[in-house]
């Protein structure tokens, strides 16, 4: 058949628009003879059409709809060549139809119901069998009710020969069809015939950032801690949104970091922000939402989720992921009904909060990350299932960790070869037992600064002058750490507490030490919780600065909390209760933690006359010295007193694995061994303190008694042991015998 030279008009109903087919006057075509035809403008290409007949279209004239014209560039009243078009039904066969989709008007963008893409691909089939399509060919589609708008972006033919023919293929029964959502449409398409989101493929396979080294994170000891978020907060996000469907799993929204100050919670929540292929990370410090303003506190949250809610109405589940970083989110999430005063800023504000988080209009493209070092006063909804659901707990690092941290913040130094070869980390990470990061970063710092300051030098005329060859010379040894250590970088140590040493002075000394070792084994072993009351009468030495600090650096825990009445003077009850609190908080971070608890009594506030004692702190011990640690936790309590009736009177003995005694020194053999240890007399002065008191009665504590010895310094060496013996008489500790 001959080409027609014929017009461009419009399709005569919308019904039969949705036919996607090229309507002629059966006059000019007869649809059961001619079912594709060719058209071509004078200065086009050539473009494909299905055809129908209706007798409602002018003859010489050619309806289209107007996603043909605009797919053709076709305008009304244009002369157009039109030609029969016959397939080769072996060669231009359609084996596979890739189809962009999205809503044909606006107004249904808003619309979050899932399409099944298996039923869109029947529907589709069933309409548009044997069908002709080339690239790039728009069609109207609709289904359940809603008109959509399809582009053919890829026909994969059945038959090699397929390109010989222009790219131009016919659709039939067995043919595949592939829907792939256009970029930011925010139709949901599920099932099997789902593509992927055009233009986003590879934020749609990755919900990391392709470029990120986990190697260069600069989170050390904390390898534990990032798997656990990692397996609960991100391993849903990486799989293909149709697997996460099928299991009916939804995403982690949000993630509680919680420990002490130092411990690196800032640091691997904005690591955390980077790995993430997902929007630039808001990080905002709690106190910033707070405003003084009635409303403004709340309208600062909805600020925060403008973006993401944004971009939920507009791509639903494809939208990207939004991650909010909280610093110091206790200052701002505090329990409703806590905070006295009549405007209820804080709980409008976590109310607020929580209705983003998951409430009637919840988002589901949100990661909250916040951080705290006070649990406690965070509200409780705000940690339940489906909110700040993963709670991980950043403690103090182990020996490992400690060496990795020690790794990282060395780097530099290391590959500019400006650290000593006597340096050796793993010594490093053994000293630094208790150390939280920053404050191992912070000794790196001193060790630095001890470097540096070995190279300024103060002139004749004081001026401060740098040698010239520092560059060259400088290099951070071993002794530069040793001095950060003992000068500049000073955790709370034993060893401030044991400034004499302990004197074994008998063996009454040598049954508590054993006895301390067997209990710190079963601390150690699994019991969970072990206390100790380390008991006896004034100045007989059990105090912390004695045998039960001793008792506590023998265990080697590489946690251990001092909790004394000298820090707490001047607090009210409930103050001291919270304080106390905090003590064994901070120790259930830490896998092994021990406890000093010096003058139990006083802590008690204890007094013989008026108010006897303080019931609330009472209380508040008898909790805790009978809690056991959470899981995996080991806690040593050591506590210390010299008023054992009024821990009976209380009730308190019976809560104690242990009670261990220190007596009086009461022998002559265990006075020359204190005198032994000391400097204040020779020999031969011992041996005659020894024959005067031999048939003498002795009772006195150890603290009392090395206070004698010191006093003794001071006597002239003549008459030294006279004086000496004397002073103990006067003070009752010694009765001689006749």
């Amino acid at each position: 058949m001959a080409t027609l030279r014929m017009i461009a008009g419009k399709c005569p109903t919308k019904e039969l628009s949705y036919t996607n087919c090229a309507m002629v006057n059966p006059q000019d075509f007869n649809d059961s003879v001619v079912k594709h035809i060719e058209v071509s403008t004078s200065s086009g290409p050539c473009f494909v059409f299905t055809v129908n007949s209706h007798k409602n279209v002018l003859p010489s004239t050619i309806g289209f709809n107007k996603l043909q014209r605009k797919w053709a560039t076709l305008s009304f009243g244009q002369e157009i060549d039109v030609r029969p078009y016959q397939f080769d039904n072996n060669k231009q066969t359609l084996a596979k139809i890739i189809l962009e989709v999205d809503f044909y008007h606006k107004k249904s963008r808003t619309t979050l119901e899932p399409y099944d893409s298996d039923a869109m691909a029947r529907e589709f089939l069933a309409k548009f069998n044997h069908h002709g399509f080339s690239v790039g060919q728009q069609l109207v589609f609709q289904f359940q009710g809603k008109k959509l708008i399809l582009i053919v972006k890829e026909l994969e033919g059945a038959d090699n020969h397929f390109l010989l023919f222009g790219g131009i293929g016919q659709c039939f029964q067995n043919t595949m069809i592939v829907f792939d959502k256009s970029e930011d449409s925010p139709i949901h398409l599920i099932g099997k015939s789902k593509g992927k989101t055009v233009h986003h493929q590879s934020r749609d396979q990755s919900i990391l950032n392709p470029d990120w080294d986990f190697q260069n994170m600069g989170v050390g000891g904390l390898d534990k801690e990032f798997n656990a978020i990692f397996r609960r907060a991100f391993a849903s996000r990486i799989f293909p949104p149709e697997v996460v469907e099928r299991l009916g799993c939804k995403h982690v929204k949000g993630i509680l970091l919680y420990g002490p100050s130092g411990t690196g919670k800032t640091l691997m929540a904005r690591q955390i922000g980077k790995m993430l292929n997902a929007r630039e990370p808001k990080i905002v410090n709690g106190p910033e939402i707070l405003n003084k303003f009635v409303g403004e506190s709340e309208a600062n949250v909805r600020l925060l989720f403008a973006e993401a809610e944004e971009e939920e109405k507009r791509l639903g589940p494809k939208s990207g992921l939004h991650v909010i970083i909280f610093d110091e989110i206790d200052a701002v999430c505090k329990s409703r009904g806590s905070v006295a005063g009549a405007t209820g800023t804080h709980d409008s504000v976590v109310n607020q909060l929580l209705s983003k988080i998951n409430g009637i209009k919840q988002l589901n493209n949100i990661l909250i990350i916040g951080m705290t070092n006070r649990r406690d006063m965070i509200d409780e909804a705000l940690l339940r299932p489906g909110r700040m659901e993963v709670k991980i707990e950043i403690g103090l690092p182990s020996e490992t960790g400690r060496f990795q941290i020690c790794i990282i913040h060395t780097a530099h130094m290391r590959d500019n070869k400006m650290l000593a070869a006597d340096v050796n980390l793993q010594e490093l990470a053994v000293w630094t037992k208790n150390f939280s990061g920053a404050e191992i970063e912070g000794l790196v710092r001193a060790a630095q600064s001890t470097a540096l300051s070995r190279f300024i030098k103060v002139n004749a005329s004081n001026k401060v002058e740098v040698d010239p060859e520092t560059g060259e010379k400088l290099m951070v040894e071993r002794r530069d750490f040793l001095h950060a250590l003992e000068n500049d970088i000073k955790p709370v140590t034993l060893e401030l507490y044991i400034d004499r040493g302990i004197i074994h002075w008998g063996e009454p000394i040598r049954s508590l030490l054993e006895d301390g070792a067997i209990l710190t084994q079963q601390a150690r072993s699994g019991f969970g919780l072990v206390s100790v009351l380390v008991e006896g009468p004034p100045n007989s030495g059990k105090t912390v600065g004695l045998l039960a600090a001793q008792l506590a650096k023998n265990s080697d825990f590489p946690f251990i909390k001092f909790c004394s009445p000298d820090d707490m003077v001047g607090f009210s009850e409930s103050a001291k209760c919270l304080q106390i609190r905090k003590f064994f908080d901070d120790a259930y971070r830490s896998e092994l933690s021990c406890i000093l608890v010096d003058n139990i009594e006083r802590l008690l506030d204890y007094g013989a006359i008026g108010p006897r004692y303080s019931n609330a702190v009472l209380q508040a011990l008898l909790v805790l010295l009978t809690k056991k640690p959470p899981k995996g936790r080991k806690l040593l309590v050591i506590c210390t007193t010299s008023r054992r009736q009024v821990l009976e009177e209380l009730e308190m003995i019976s809560i104690f694995t242990k009670i261990i005694h220190v007596p009086y020194i009461s022998t002559v053999e265990q006075l020359i061994a204190v005198l032994e240890e000391t400097d204040s007399f020779s020999k031969s002065q011992i041996a005659a303190i020894a024959r005067k008191v031999a048939n003498g009665r002795l009772n006195i504590g150890i603290k009392q008694l090395l206070i004698m010895i010191e006093k003794a310094k001071y006597f002239d060496e003549e008459h030294r042991v006279f004086k000496f013996l004397t002073e103990l008489e006067k003070e009752e500790f010694l009765e001689l015998g006749a």
